[in-house]
């Protein structure tokens, strides 16, 4: 082990206890800045193309292209920027200093991304998209891995992701709220979408730096460095890590689809269109009282099993979705009560799982190297999202559905309500069926962290 190495860990050893438990306190501190990351997120997917297209008058073909080239540029950070997260090894610990770095890009490319002058051309949505997407993966892959190395118990891990997703949420409703309540139909003054970059331009510094002056810097256990081909060979080989990606893409995907296909489902299949953004608001508003729901189950019944009962009941009441008949508003908000309910499990414990399969390749590699798993996690989350406009879009074409047409088919609105609600059923087995017998219990990685953590 090179002297660097053995001083930054000397140095990080002195910051916490290795079996020490995180007091409540410092796990809300750490978990804060969850609130302004969550609510960037949703409007840069959804809001943003909405204004730049109809309230400042770009073209559709142009904000497409640039929304394009910032998803590509975001698709490359991710793994250089999880290897750069696990390599910087400052006196200040290589999770903080990266994650404080990062706030300040992150927070002034949200704000001039949301708020642009009025005669903003593309070039102003591309190279502010550009830039928010390098500092918000700066952000997150190191703030991700800080949480998984903050517990290294079982139990622990679920409670600090059920803290930090609970309050992603919080940040996903004020995402949603602000912006529909002021408004962000005209270019100028303080529309809604400016208020939102207000709030992350202040929120996410001030969040980010109580994170960092109450959350201590996680013990490293690396005992080793292992070069790129080594650890790309050590990866490959841990089969439980690729287990639960593959589960969690699936899972992704099955949520990706319903969430593309939330806002036509209301209103052409439903014929509820003024109800769409009260039931979004309801849906993830339900998901907020599912995380300590989540953390109770993974407690009983250990977390790959409860992530597995959480999505059976998410298929079981996502079923009768299609059969509903037009008008149905109070049937179809008992569904958005329980599959956002359900929604908390998915949110808190396959991050919690996370942590438990990096221990397998920390005991066999040597070095601990949570930014690269974040990172290929983080890049799943996004290929499922792509992939649920992938698949629904082109197989709803080929039915006949057509978003902008004024009255729809039977055969179009039978193809929504099918590929809303039963194909994601079927992917929720698939990824049931692969966690199922998934192998990391409680037992397992504690016999892990006794390998990693002996002297």
């Amino acid at each position: 082990m090179d002297r660097t190495l053995a001083a930054s860990l000397d140095t990080a050893s002195r910051r916490q206890p290795a079996s020490a438990p995180l007091a409540l306190s410092r796990i809300v501190a750490y978990a804060l800045p969850a609130i302004p990351l969550a609510a960037l997120t949703l409007p840069l997917y959804v809001l943003v193309p909405t204004f730049y297209t109809e309230t400042l008058g770009l073209s559709l073909a142009s904000v497409g292209f640039a929304l394009l080239l910032v998803r590509i540029f975001d698709a490359v950070n991710d793994p250089l920027i999880g290897w750069a997260a696990d390599r910087f090894r400052p006196d200040f610990g290589r999770r903080r200093a990266l994650f404080a770095i990062s706030l300040p890009l992150t927070a002034i490319s949200a704000f001039m991304l949301f708020w642009p002058p009025v005669d903003a051309t593309v070039w102003w949505l591309a190279g502010w998209g550009l830039m928010l997407s390098l500092g918000y993966t700066a952000a997150l892959i190191p703030f991700s891995a800080w949480g998984a190395e903050l517990a290294t118990d079982y139990h622990g891990r679920s409670r600090i992701t059920a803290w930090r997703e609970g309050l992603t949420l919080i940040g996903t409703l004020i995402a949603i709220a602000l912006p529909f309540s002021i408004g962000f139909d005209q270019a100028g003054g303080v529309h809604g979408l400016a208020a939102l970059g207000l709030l992350i331009l202040v929120a996410l510094p001030l969040f980010g730096a109580v994170a960092v002056a109450m959350t201590p810097e996680p013990v490293e256990h690396s005992r080793t460095r292992v070069n790129l081909r080594s650890g790309l060979t050590h990866l490959a080989r841990n089969r439980p890590f690729l287990r639960l990606i593959a589960a969690f893409f699936l899972n992704g995907l099955a949520n990706g689809i319903p969430a593309t296909l939330f806002l036509y489902f209301v209103s052409a299949r439903l014929g509820l269109p003024d109800a769409r953004g009260p039931l979004l608001f309801f849906y993830f508003l339900c998901a907020i009282a599912g995380v300590p729901l989540a953390a109770w189950a993974a407690r009983r019944f250990g977390k790959h099993r409860a992530w597995c009962y959480g999505m059976l009941a998410a298929c079981a009441a996502f079923a009768p979705a299609p059969l509903l008949p037009e008008g149905s508003l109070i049937a179809f908000a008992a569904i958005c009560a329980v599959t956002g309910l359900l929604l908390g499990f998915d949110l808190a414990l396959p991050p919690a799982i996370q942590a438990d399969v990096i221990d397998v390749d920390t005991a066999s590699s040597g070095e601990q190297r949570s930014g690269t798993y974040f990172a290929a996690w983080s890049l799943a989350t996004k290929l499922s999202l792509a992939g649920g406009v992938g698949v629904a879009f082109p197989a709803l074409a080929v039915f006949g559905f057509d978003p902008a047409a004024s009255a729809e088919t039977g055969e179009g609105l039978t193809a929504l309500a099918v590929a809303y609600a039963w194909v994601p059923i079927a992917a929720k087995l698939a990824s049931i069926a692969i966690m199922w017998n998934f192998p990391l219990d409680e037992a397992a990685q504690k016999t892990l962290r006794d390998r990693i953590e002996e002297v």
